[in-house]
C-alpha cells in the first residue's frame, strides 16, 4: 500500500473540515427535505406511522451524531519535522449493540477526534471479517463485514491489528474471507496473513520525516493461537508464543525504521496487573529495539510507563464493545497519545473515556475524567515501570 505521507493526510483532514463547515449551513434543510421524502415514500406506498417513524429516525441519525461528523475535525498537531504523534486505543468490534455503528460516522463516536488529531492512530480489531464459516469450539464468537475497515478509517484510524483470539472465530472459511478483506482494506491490517512471513511482516511508512514500523502478535494461549497460528505454508495470526520469531520481526523492523511499535494481545482477562509472561516479553522486545510495546485483551485497563527507553502500556481495555465485561471498571477506557522525537518517547498523554450503554467510548471531563485518569496512573504501581514523560 502506497503511503501518502503526513502532509497529504493533514490536507485531507482539513479538506473534510472545510466540507463539514460548508455543509453545516444546509444540514437542517437536508433533514427537512429527507422528512418530506420519507412521508411520501412511506405513506404514499401504504406504510404505517410506525414505518414512517423508523424511516425518519434513520434519516435523522447522521445529523444528531456527536463527534467529528457534526463539527470540524480536529487538526493534526504541527510538530517539527522528525517528531511524530501516535495514538492508541483498545479492543474494537461491530457486534450486537455496536453492529449499528457501521452506519454512523464516526463509528468510534466523539473519541474519534482525539484519534484523528494524531499523526498515526491504531486499535485492535477483535473480530473475524466474514459472513460465512463455521463457529469454532469456543464460548464467544465475533464477526463483522469489510465495511468495518472503512468505518475505522473514517474515525481517524490509520492501521489495525487482527492478531487476537477472535480473528478466526469462524474457522478456515472465515479466515480466508478476513484475508480477502485485508487485501482490499483502505487501511493496513497487521498481525494476520497467508503465511508466517505475511503475518509477522511490519507495516512501514514515513510520517513527518520519521520512518515508522508496526508489528503485531498475540500472546494469549487459546484455541486460536494453537489452531490458527500462521506457519511457513499456512495462514493465521502472528503468535508471540513463538518468541524468537517475533523478536526477529522486531529486529528486522528496527533495521528499516526509526520508530518501532509492537501491538500485542496479552494478559489475563479481568486482571489489572501484568503477569510475568507480559513483563518478560516486554523486556525482550525493548532489548530488540521496540520504541513502544502496547496492547489489549484483559477487558480492563492495566498500567503503563517506561521500561528503560521503551514505553510500555500493558492494557488499554475495551473501546468500542458489544457488552459490559464482568469485571470491575471494565467500562473505563481512553486514548493514549505518544509524542516521539528523534526515536524517543518524549510525552505520553491519556485522554479518559467511559464506554456507554451503547458500547461507545464517551470522553470524560471534570471530576469523572480525573477519576479515571488518577486510577489509570495508580495502576502503574504493580508494573515495575517508571513514570512516562508528560
Amino acid at each position: 500500500m502506497t503511503d501518502t505521507g503526513p502532509i497529504s493526510r493533514r490536507a485531507q483532514r482539513r479538506a473534510r473540515a472545510r466540507r463539514r463547515r460548508r455543509n453545516a449551513g444546509v444540514g437542517v434543510s437536508v433533514v427537512l427535505i429527507a422528512a418530506v421524502a420519507t412521508g411520501w415514500a412511506v405513506y404514499g406506498r401504504g406504510g404505517s406511522p410506525a414505518d414512517a417513524a423508523a424511516h425518519q429516525a434513520a434519516a435523522n441519525a447522521p445529523a444528531t451524531t456527536s463527534g467529528p461528523a457534526s463539527k470540524p475535525a480536529a487538526k493534526a498537531p504541527a510538530e517539527p519535522r522528525g517528531t511524530v504523534t501516535l495514538a492508541f486505543a483498545g479492543d474494537v468490534h461491530f457486534t450486537e449493540r455496536t453492529a449499528g455503528r457501521l452506519g454512523v460516522d464516526p463509528a468510534l463516536g466523539p473519541m474519534a477526534a482525539t484519534l484523528s488529531a494524531a499523526d498515526f492512530a491504531m486499535v485492535n480489531l477483535e473480530t473475524a471479517i466474514t459472513t460465512r464459516g463455521t463457529p469454532q469450539p469456543k464460548k464467544y464468537h465475533f464477526r463483522t463485514n469489510p465495511a468495518a475497515l472503512g468505518a475505522l478509517q473514517r474515525s481517524g484510524i490509520d492501521a489495525v491489528t487482527m492478531a487476537n483470539n477472535h480473528a478466526v472465530d469462524y474457522g478456515s472459511q472465515g479466515l480466508a474471507d478476513s484475508l480477502a478483506a485485508q487485501a482490499s482494506s483502505p487501511i493496513p491490517v497487521v498481525g494476520i496473513g497467508a503465511d508466517e512471513t505475511a503475518a509477522y511482516k511490519p507495516y512501514v511508512t514515513t510520517v513527518n520525516g520519521v520512518r515508522l514500523a508496526v508489528v503485531a502478535a498475540s500472546q494469549v494461549q487459546d484455541y486460536t493461537n494453537q489452531r490458527f497460528r500462521a506457519g511457513p505454508d499456512s495462514p493465521g495470526i502472528a503468535s508471540a508464543l513463538d518468541r524468537p520469531r517475533l523478536l526477529k520481526a522486531v529486529r528486522d523492523a528496527k533495521k528499516q525504521a526509526d520508530v518501532v511499535v509492537v501491538y500485542l494481545h496479552w494478559g489475563t482477562e479481568g486482571q489489572s496487573c501484568p503477569g510475568p509472561e507480559q513483563k518478560s516479553i516486554a523486556a525482550d522486545l525493548s532489548a530488540a529495539g521496540a520504541t513502544a510495546v502496547v496492547g489489549t485483551h484483559a477487558h480492563v485497563m492495566l498500567g503503563s510507563g517506561m521500561l528503560g527507553p521503551t514505553y510500555v502500556a500493558y492494557g488499554f481495555g475495551n473501546f468500542l464493545w458489544y457488552g459490559s465485561s464482568p469485571y470491575p471498571h471494565s467500562d473505563q477506557t481512553g486514548v493514549t497519545t505518544l509524542t516521539v522525537t528523534r526515536g524517543k518517547v518524549t510525552r505520553a498523554v491519556f485522554t479518559p473515556a467511559l464506554v456507554d450503554g451503547d458500547g461507545v467510548p464517551q470522553p470524560q471531563t471534570g471530576a469523572a475524567g480525573r477519576g479515571i485518569t488518577d486510577r489509570y496512573a495508580q495502576l502503574r504501581g504493580c508494573t515495575g515501570l517508571a513514570t512516562a514523560p508528560h
